[in-house]
């Protein structure tokens, strides 16, 4: 998945903002978010060193299993237009899942 660090990280916020009742109508566990988390949260490592007033807009790749993608995809549809700042974020971020989702799937065959 290719995504702008901000969007990145408004991703991260809202999927640490989801309450425990959330989490469960998501069929997930605490282990599932920090799971996820844990992906995005590696593209700190890419940024590291890169000037502050280019790093929101520089686009970061993350490797995502596929299971993972899948349960990524569901969260984005369903809950991060309750807790994203912008619409924008959320087209970017739908886009970044759905074209990563492809390429897997071209991958596979």
């Amino acid at each position: 998945m290719r995504l702008p660090f901000d969007d990145i990280m408004e991703f991260a916020i809202a999927l640490l903002s989801i309450s425990p009742q959330e989490l469960e109508a998501l069929r997930w566990t605490f282990a599932d978010r920090k799971r996820l988390l844990d992906h995005l949260l590696a593209s700190g490592r890419a940024a590291q060193g890169v000037d502050p007033e280019r790093l929101g807009m520089l686009p970061i790749e993350i490797s995502i299993p596929r299971d993972d993608l899948t349960k990524m995809q569901q969260f984005a549809v369903r809950e991060l237009p309750k807790a994203a700042s912008k619409a924008a974020v959320i087209d970017r971020v739908l886009t970044a899942l759905d074209l990563a989702a492809h390429r897997q799937d071209r991958e596979a065959r």
